[in-house]
């Protein structure tokens, strides 16, 4: 009888199914038919084969012309990854290099113009494909993006990013003068504060003249009569002239004051409005920052974490947060999608998140429930003490005890 052949779940064809499946040695790959061999004997037994034989006589008879082709599909396959993957970053050549060969049907180095992972790195920057450089952990490449809409993109970018700044120098410099003048006023106000009266000698007599503001009296004896007791009732009380006086200047810096308050509040909202501006750059599509309390919304973890409160404790690759539930202490992996930010009582300790102070400590002011905003109070940084309103409930975020 004949040996019976295993079975689908029987070991031997488990460990077959293994073998086949995952990334075989790279010296045992024929790339002209194709072929992965698992070992040694195998891969002999296939260059003693018919149809190795029939490739190997079509690669002779056009060696340039296979040797290209496999040269510039690694080329594409390489460079592609790179550009896809790693973008304009710095990164070593052997881990682009390695994610590569992790797809079982690539174009193998050893069937193309370059023999070692070097050769192929300076052959790239000789030809202006990357930026390499040379150090002490191996070599480092930079992929430099040629696409003309990428390059037209990014020149867009860098001119609306100019005229940005241009406007903020035009905004800035009409702030300062607005400053100035406003000093400048303050100032011509400052000198003309009230002085002691002083005699030249101690027989000349102290004279207030009233202006009352009127036609002066003419020759006619009934103004003149009325005029007389007036002027006879404010020398016989120069304190009460003294004291109106006073209470005009009072009146006059008040005056004043609440003038430069409204200099400064128009100042505000100019300040108020360059904020917007740049807090449309400053904006972000990614706020997770370790420490902050936030909130599951998500019911794919079960309903036994929807709605629960977490604190992060670590933040990977951005978008996603590494929790520790407050209440149970279990720690779960979660997508930013599926948080929320945590607004906590007035008067408590908030952690800006996004926006034109993302990174900043804050104090809540303040809530408007109508409009989703709250009023905050900067507790660190260069703007420490500076009231912001509007701002909106995501941009701000419980900060972990």
């Amino acid at each position: 009888m004949g040996k019976e052949k295993a079975g689908f779940l029987s070991p031997k064809a488990i460990s077959n199914r293994i073998k086949a499946k995952g990334l075989q040695k790279l010296r045992w790959y024929c790339q002209m038919c194709q072929k992965q061999c698992r070992d040694e004997n195998g891969f002999k037994c296939h260059t003693m084969s018919e149809s190795h034989q029939r490739q190997l006589l079509l690669f002779a008879e056009s060696p340039d012309k296979f040797l290209d082709y496999f040269s510039q599909e690694f080329l594409n396959g390489y460079l592609e990854l790179l550009r896809r993957r790693f973008g304009d970053k710095r990164v070593h050549c052997n881990i682009v290099y390695n994610e590569y060969i992790q797809d079982r049907d690539h174009t193998h180095m050893n069937s193309t113009q370059w023999l070692t992972l070097t050769d192929f790195v300076k052959w790239l920057g000789r030809e202006g494909y990357c930026k390499v450089d040379h150090t002490e952990k191996g070599w480092y490449i930079q992929y430099i993006n040629r696409d003309p809409e990428t390059i037209a993109r990014q020149q867009e970018l860098e001119k609306k990013k100019k005229m940005d700044m241009d406007d903020e120098e035009r905004q800035a410099k009409y702030i300062q003068e607005q400053v100035e003048r406003g000093m400048q006023g303050g100032g011509e106000q400052a000198s003309h504060e009230a002085t002691e009266l002083q005699r030249q000698s101690e027989e000349e007599k102290i004279v207030l003249k009233m202006g009352l503001g009127g036609k002066k009296p003419t020759s006619s004896s009934a103004p003149s009569a009325e005029s007389k007791p007036s002027s006879s009732k404010a020398a016989e009380n120069p304190l009460q002239a003294l004291a109106a006086g006073a209470r005009k200047k009072d009146v006059q810096a008040v005056t004043s004051k609440k003038d430069g308050a409204k200099k400064r509040s128009a100042l505000d909202e100019i300040m108020e409005e360059e904020e917007k501006k740049k807090a449309k750059f400053t904006r972000k599509d990614h706020w997770l920052t370790p420490g902050i309390i936030v909130k599951v919304i998500t019911k794919k973890l079960g309903q036994k974490y929807y709605k629960k409160k977490a604190e992060v404790l670590a933040v990977k690759d951005l978008y996603t947060a590494v929790l520790m539930l407050v209440d149970s202490g279990d720690k779960l992996k979660v997508d930013q999608t599926h948080l929320e930010t945590v607004i906590p009582a007035v008067g408590r300790p908030v952690q800006v998140v996004n926006g034109t102070y993302s990174g900043c400590r804050a104090v809540l002011e303040g809530l408007d429930e109508k409009n989703f905003c709250v009023t905050i109070r900067i507790d660190s940084g260069v703007s420490k003490g500076r009231v912001v309103e509007g701002v909106k409930y995501e941009d701000i975020c419980k900060i972990a005890s």
